[in-house]
């Protein structure tokens, strides 16, 4: 899987901004403070636009960025470079990132994971991540749940109207019970007029047990998991949980 997100990068930003970037920061730095681990060189996975990338930053964190996409990377630096901000950004696919150097700690959020529609790729993602991870270091990620895909994105059509676009979002679930075909259609003004742009893509939900299974494969223990942006155990209709993993 290799989704380049193009036009979806230039109205991410528009149709996240439900998304508190700042609190999210502060969560997954309390997480930190909780494992009692200090963050080290941080990579933030799948960094998209890099608003999570900027706020850690702020926070102090020696972090950089990878994403496979270009158009989204482009946004990630002009943000970076409008703050001021030195972060190294680099265009790399989740489950072929090839580093550098070690990092003690990796976050993946806001469903990135999901977007790996392969148990495959998945675990190629957790062996890169860990084939790069410091002894002790941290692998933190969230997913959509099972039940988010069956209940909430299931085989329906959201429609988002914002000042700098107007896109509507039609999900299709496929058989398995676990896949959501997205598609997504942008229409931007331009004067008078509107201009439409398409992006499609696919989602997959795991179980906590396929996760756990390909964390153990890569040499992660899991240390915990929990509801979104909290630190209580999961509930059944969770629709995001956060998967803590400490690399053996």
């Amino acid at each position: 899987m290799s989704v380049k997100y193009t036009a979806f990068a230039q109205f991410y930003d528009a149709l996240t901004q439900n998304v508190d970037y700042q609190k999210r920061a502060a969560y997954l730095c309390t997480l930190l403070e909780r494992l009692g681990h200090k963050s080290g060189l941080t990579l933030d996975l799948a960094c998209g636009t890099g608003s999570l990338t900027i706020e850690l930053c702020k926070l102090g964190l020696d972090i950089f960025g990878v994403d496979a996409s270009p158009d989204m990377l482009m946004q990630a630096q002009q943000k970076a470079c409008a703050q001021t901000l030195d972060i190294l950004f680099l265009c790399q696919n989740m489950q072929n990132i090839d580093l550098y150097g070690t990092i003690d700690t990796c976050f993946c959020t806001l469903d990135s994971m999901n977007h790996l529609t392969s148990i495959r790729d998945v675990q190629k993602t957790f062996d890169r991540v860990s084939l790069f991870m410091n002894p002790g270091g941290y692998f933190i990620f969230d997913v959509n749940t099972v039940f988010k895909h069956q209940r909430i994105l299931a085989n329906h059509t959201f429609v988002y109207d914002t000042p700098g676009v107007f896109c509507v979002w039609q999900n299709t679930l496929d058989k398995d019970g676990k896949t959501v075909h997205i598609a997504l259609d942008f229409f931007a003004r331009r004067g008078s007029l509107y201009s439409r742009s398409s992006e499609c893509f696919s989602e997959r939900a795991y179980t906590q047990e396929e996760l756990e299974k390909a964390l153990f494969s890569a040499g992660f223990s899991v240390e915990g998991v929990y509801g979104e942006m909290s630190f209580d155990p999961p509930a059944a209709d969770s629709q995001r949980n956060v998967f803590v993993a400490r690399k053996q």
